[in-house]
């Protein structure tokens, strides 16, 4: 029997090799450009159920990957993330709890480029199994839609036919497999 969402309890480590923090932006106003962040690390924990649980996650801007290198370099510069100045990004949950049977509803600090602002991600339970290693594994997949703008990541091109080259609407997708520690 799975253990249920409310039942969850102890300490997880975020499995970087089976979880994905990646994002959506359009680009040229008709198209989209996805991305993600290749070295990412995170724990969570709780004791009591979901009132104490905490949730950290890092990441670590220069591994920005959308598969092509020239807009990665770009997008590690000043216009975008600055990545020599802010090497990471980081979030902190500051509630936690259960939106219903199969959804974690995550509150927390996001903090790009040193703008810190609260944002809130729904999270799919995907449910709770033992791996062939013996390892407790628990999955988790959300969303949420982030306005770069606010984080101080403000480069723009107008484009000839209007509008601008990258969407200020950022899309911001999490994948989290987590093996409890003993």
């Amino acid at each position: 029997m799975s253990t249920t969402l409310k039942e969850l309890n102890g300490t997880y480590t975020l499995d970087p090799a089976h979880s994905e923090v990646g994002f959506v932006a359009r680009h040229a106003m008709v198209t989209k450009v996805r991305g993600s962040f290749k070295d990412i690390e995170g724990t969570a924990s709780t004791s009591t159920g979901l009132q104490d649980a905490k949730i950290n996650l890092t990441i670590q801007v220069a591994s920005v990957d959308t598969r092509d290198e020239n807009r990665d370099g770009h997008l590690r510069t000043n216009d975008f993330f600055d990545a020599e100045k802010f090497p990471t990004i980081t979030f902190n949950s500051t509630e936690v709890s259960a939106a219903d049977d199969d959804t974690l509803r995550v509150v927390g600090d996001l903090t790009i480029k040193e703008t810190t602002k609260s944002v809130t991600i729904d999270f799919d339970y995907n449910g709770a199994a033992k791996d062939p290693f013996g390892n407790e594994r628990i999955g988790f997949e959300g969303s949420t839609t982030l306005t770069r703008s606010e984080y101080g990541v403000n480069f723009n091109a107008a484009l000839e036919t209007g509008g601008v080259l990258v969407s200020d609407k950022i899309t911001l997708q999490i994948e989290i497999s987590a093996i409890k520690q003993a």
